[in-house]
């Protein structure tokens, strides 16, 4: 009599499962006008991300079935919940027009990942073609947690439509960006214990930051279109 047994890839598979739900929670509790909880539970979302791939390596069941699942997790987690926060904190005022413009990350978004998953040639990748779907969603939602206040009182509410065109254009463009997933696995080996510590930094300074993890973001996103421009040029000038 063969006895049930766990797969090695069932853990990373829960915690993509993980994603997708708290993506699908963030709905719900958008949908109830808590905008703040349902930003925080894109962050759980992310977390629960990082964690997929982290235990995927390091249980060695990294597989096809995990990278399409990741991919519709995401998809949910960080397409849908944000397009529905924005349209729910910003764009419900603009009606069709809104419901337009605040589906673009989701859309972008898709596009994206059905692009990774054509594109992908193994499991790791030294870089990203496209700002990657998880990035344009916390960029969003640390934008929201930042300025957010019973509306968008503020001149920051003249940014939320660039922000939403250049997040869409990013994330379908050819720009390339880092991925430390590879990298970070290596020294979260060697001492597992960094992995808590990166993530204890990482909730502090969302908690007491909110502001400045949006300029962080930003700063990254500028940085990536800075470089492909430099290699750009610098490729035209050694041909």
């Amino acid at each position: 009599m063969n006895r049930f047994r766990l797969t090695p890839s069932v853990i990373p598979n829960l915690f993509t499962a993980m994603n997708m739900f708290s993506g699908f929670f963030s709905i719900i509790t958008a949908s109830q006008e808590n905008y703040t909880y349902a930003a925080w539970l894109i962050v759980v979302a992310a977390v629960f991300d990082a964690l997929d791939g982290f235990m995927a390596r390091l249980t060695k069941s990294s597989s096809e079935l995990g990278v399409e699942l990741d991919s519709l997790s995401d998809i949910v987690s960080f397409g849908a919940a944000p397009s529905f926060l924005l349209y729910k904190t910003y764009f419900y005022q603009f009606e069709t027009i809104g419901i337009i413009l605040s589906s673009l990350i989701m859309i972008a978004g898709g596009f994206r990942l059905a692009r990774f998953n054509v594109q992908l040639v193994g499991f790791d990748k030294a870089y990203f073609t496209g700002l990657p779907i998880p990035s344009s969603a916390l960029t969003i939602v640390s934008f929201v947690l930042g300025f957010y206040n019973n509306g968008f009182n503020g001149p920051e509410r003249y940014f939320v439509i660039p922000i939403v065109f250049a997040l869409s254009l990013l994330m379908v463009s050819n720009i390339k960006y880092d991925t430390l997933s590879k990298y970070a696995f290596k020294n979260f080996k060697k001492n597992p214990y960094l992995i808590l510590i990166y993530l204890a930094v990482f909730i502090l300074l969302v908690l007491y930051t909110v502001k400045g993890l949006f300029f962080i973001f930003v700063f990254m996103i500028v940085f990536g279109i800075f470089r492909q421009i430099f290699n750009y040029f610098s490729n035209k000038k050694s041909e």
